[in-house]
């Protein structure tokens, strides 16, 4: 009798301690730790990683406080029914909250929906006009979606002067993005003319 109140008490306070863990509360996340998570396209694995806690907070700032980075998050969370109903069409309205506010990361989505015809219309100037705002942000993503669109015909020449300069002085460690970079600066390049290639040959000026 003695060894069964022992175990009893064992478990009441194992499963009493896996209770406490599982509702410990999640930290709201800062928002330079935000746009890293989203610019390595993490942050909505990272919300679901939380038992998704943090709903009404990420809500709040968005809505009330308007933080770019979690307009965009939010806008994530219900374009795609992350921890939420699915309601695209205010998805997408909190994504163009956040490009309007200038956040890079919100830019390119819109531009690489635009261009592709998701949750939104196939749209391949209005993807451009996402894109170059992007890219001049420093979004490299961005960057190569806009040179792929330059070379299918799309855009304005007068663009590709500052598309080559942001790819010449794009720094990255890997290879085949390296690859990637080169190839589409080789496309550009027969595009302009060499005075244009030669000014966008310059470093980048901080």
């Amino acid at each position: 009798m003695f060894k069964f109140s022992i175990i009893i008490t064992f478990l009441i306070v194992f499963v009493g301690s896996s209770q406490a863990q599982q509702l410990e509360a999640v930290q709201v996340y800062s928002q330079d730790d935000l746009i890293k998570m989203i610019n390595n396209n993490k942050h909505l694995e990272r919300v679901v990683a939380d038992r998704c806690q943090l709903v009404q907070d990420i809500e709040a700032r968005a809505e009330v406080l308007r933080v770019p980075a979690y307009q965009f998050l939010w806008g994530d969370m219900l374009a795609w029914g992350v921890c939420v109903d699915a309601e695209p069409e205010r998805g997408v309205y909190y994504m163009k909250e956040a490009a309007a506010q200038g956040l890079a990361a919100a830019l390119e989505q819109l531009g690489r929906y635009h261009s592709v015809g998701k949750l939104v219309q196939e749209d391949k100037k209005r993807a451009v006009i996402y894109l170059r705002e992007a890219s001049a942000l420093g979004n490299l993503k961005a960057q190569l979606q806009l040179a792929e669109l330059f070379i299918d015909g799309y855009g304005s020449p007068y663009d590709f002067e500052d598309l080559y300069h942001w790819l010449y002085n794009a720094i990255t460690d890997d290879r085949r993005m390296h690859q990637r970079i080169a190839s589409y600066m080789g496309e550009l390049e027969s595009l302009m003319h060499p005075k244009a290639v030669r000014n966008a040959r310059k470093p980048m000026v901080n």
